[in-house]
């Protein structure tokens, strides 16, 4: 069978992408700051979904993502950041299409190459999160956040030196560092909402394992997990780490070995069948994972209630 070509836009450059708008060419080819009222050009993105070659950064002044609570919208309504990285497909389905961009940033992976930034950007969790969870801003923050951009626009669009990429990479690292502060803000302004979420999860584990879905399925995975409450993977360890200090993979690790101890304490199947309930294919595996967690063994645990 002949294999379906893709139909996503490819962005592997910057420059790639400002063809597409129909700007002209970057003054840098690893980045450059797209301000949308100033070209006047529609910065929604195109008609198809696209993969990004690049990070992207976009503050948009009206978003229609906004979660609802009750009757009321408790995010605040200076517009938000988005964030995406290279290799994520964006666009079609996603809300961002349906919302202009003020300000977007783009920025190649090779212009980080030689600082740390390199490294720590990776440790960004909101640069995987979906459209639905940006980064809505209070007007202290969108302020914060315009000063930060508008000096890397300046900086950009001034003569190029031998210190201007130290000046942006400098003003990128702050920028990162308050896009993560607002967003820890953020997840304690929707505190009633995380909570009601965290309720789901509790819930929708429980009904994993009561209904023995495990026994067709194997073990719940996070993918799975954020899939039904609809949210990402990343967004949804985030939610927990600031709720219970454990992020996603650890939670379920943690329900795995409750579930375990309640077996092995209120039954008489072997480690082997308990392993299986619970949807690992070894039983070495839930062992190993049983002893990392306890520091005992399954037998050990169930011969201490003996």
């Amino acid at each position: 069978m002949k294999k379906e070509e893709s139909t996503h836009y490819k962005f592997d450059s910057v420059a790639a992408a400002h063809q597409a708008f129909g700007l002209p060419k970057p003054l840098h080819p690893l980045i450059s700051l797209i301000n949308g009222p100033h070209t006047q050009v529609d910065l929604t993105v195109p008609p198809q979904s696209h993969v990004l070659g690049f990070y992207k950064i976009s503050y948009k002044p009206r978003l229609s993502g906004r979660l609802k609570y009750g009757q009321s919208y408790y995010d605040f309504d200076e517009g938000g950041l988005l964030f995406a990285s290279p290799g994520q497909i964006i666009g079609s389905n996603d809300n961002d299409a349906s919302v202009c961009s003020q300000l977007t940033l783009l920025i190649h992976p090779d212009y980080f190459l030689g600082y740390p930034l390199a490294k720590t950007i990776r440790q960004y969790g909101f640069f995987s999160y979906s459209t639905n969870e940006t980064l809505h801003l209070s007007e202290e923050e969108k302020a914060t956040v315009m000063a930060i951009l508008n000096m890397i626009e300046a900086e950009l669009n001034s003569r190029i030196d031998e210190s201007s990429q130290n000046v942006v990479i400098a003003q990128l690292d702050l920028l990162l560092n308050y896009a993560n502060r607002f967003y820890k803000r953020q997840f304690i302004t929707r505190k009633a909402v995380n909570n009601d979420l965290l309720q789901k999860l509790e819930d929708l584990v429980d009904d994993y394992f009561t209904s023995e879905r495990s026994l067709d399925q194997g073990l719940p995975s996070v993918q799975y997990l954020a899939e039904q409450l609809n949210l990402s993977p990343s967004y949804l360890s985030d939610m927990l780490r600031s709720l219970i200090g454990q992020n996603a993979q650890q939670y379920l690790h943690n329900k795995l070995i409750d579930r375990a101890k309640e077996k092995l304490s209120t039954t008489s199947l072997t480690v082997s069948e308990v392993a299986y309930a619970l949807g690992f294919e070894h039983s070495q595996s839930f062992s190993k994972l049983f002893k990392t967690k306890t520091n005992l063994s399954p037998l050990e645990f169930r011969r201490s209630f003996n």
